[in-house]
């Protein structure tokens, strides 16, 4: 019989609460979505992206992945008590004062996260173009992996992912 893995389980899981948040609540919009399996490393990677309905502006994009080592040591019951999903959230958003919203940027969503994360913001621009703006992608990583005991926790997230998208819109 077949035995979903935590992969699985919890890709469901925050994927019916997201789309939810469109469809029923219609607080946000989804906008992309993969859900993939890399056969060069026999790895899975699922990230759904989306915008607040009315601010459009900041995206925000759960990412989930299982490396081999995870897939393998469930699926062949290796005894692990580290196996689980990796989650990130990536949130886009354009800057014109790098050194003051930048800095603002790290300081709400330290606020708002309160918990271990590893927060890393990303700066670019198209060359050859005055730059009155930069795309700052802002990576927001947790240290410990996911597992089925952190399925009650998946609304809470969301609630923090909004209120970074609210928060993020306003800066």
């Amino acid at each position: 019989m077949y035995d979903p893995t935590i992969f699985e389980n919890l890709k469901v899981a925050f994927e019916n609460q997201v789309y939810d948040l469109d469809n029923l609540e219609r607080k946000i919009t989804i906008t992309n979505r993969f859900d993939r399996m890399d056969f060069a490393i026999m790895a899975r990677d699922f990230a759904i992206e989306f915008t607040l309905a009315d601010q459009p502006h900041v995206t925000a994009e759960i990412m989930l992945g299982a490396s081999v080592k995870d897939l393998a040591g469930e699926i062949l019951e290796l005894p692990s008590k580290n196996l689980g999903c990796s989650l990130l959230v990536r949130f886009t958003k354009r800057v014109q004062n790098v050194a003051i919203q930048c800095k603002q940027i790290e300081q709400a969503l330290n606020d708002i996260w309160e918990t271990e994360i590893q927060l890393t913001q990303t700066l670019s621009f198209v060359y050859e173009q005055e730059a009155s703006s930069y795309l700052d992608i802002i990576e927001v990583g947790f240290k410990s992996k996911l597992n089925e005991d952190h399925m009650g926790d998946i609304t809470d997230f969301l609630n923090h992912v909004l209120e970074s998208l609210e928060t993020l819109n306003g800066l």
